[in-house]
């Protein structure tokens, strides 16, 4: 396969150090990447694989939330993809860039009574399955995207983060 080359930035947060955040993206997203070669024959470019991984704070998820969505609120985590995808088709050299917001991954997880960093490695593997063109826009599609998610996330040693939810579907 491939290698992912995972740059990171922090803009803003109260975030691990980038070494931390650099290990833990590269540990997630190549456990993602073998995932999804091997389970859903997903191909991959021969030469490295480029994708960014921003962390930030509320306010800022907000303001590009509020620009690319319309949607004037923070939220956990967003995906840009460099090129348009399918799901199963070869993606570019440069996949995108994922954005996710500190506050609210913490909030998060400690209403839903998990670790921080197995949330944040759950939102890791859901913005990167965006860079492939999954999405959750109705029920078929979130099925199939959180199923993903829950697999990969098993794989990681994780539980199923949907266990006994509706799927979630924001649009």
């Amino acid at each position: 396969m491939a290698e992912l080359d995972i740059q990171i930035s922090i803009e803003e947060g109260d975030w691990p150090s980038e070494g931390e955040l650099q290990a833990l993206a590269e540990r997630v997203l190549e456990a993602a990447a073998t995932f999804l070669k091997k389970n859903e024959k997903q191909p991959f470019p021969t030469t490295a694989t480029e994708l960014s991984l921003v962390f930030t704070d509320d306010e800022s998820i907000r303001t590009i939330n509020a620009e690319w969505r319309k949607k004037d609120k923070a939220t956990n985590v967003l995906s840009f993809p460099a090129f348009p995808i399918i799901p199963g088709k070869m993606p570019g050299p440069m996949l995108g860039d994922i954005i996710i917001a500190r506050e609210t991954v913490e909030r998060e997880a400690r209403e839903l009574e998990k670790p921080f960093e197995d949330h944040l490695t759950h939102l890791m593997v859901h913005g990167f399955l965006h860079l492939f063109g999954y999405d959750h826009m109705n029920s078929d599609e979130a099925e199939i995207m959180e199923g993903l998610e829950t697999r990969i996330l098993a794989v990681l040693g994780l539980s199923d983060p949907y266990e006994g939810q509706d799927l979630k579907m924001e649009p």
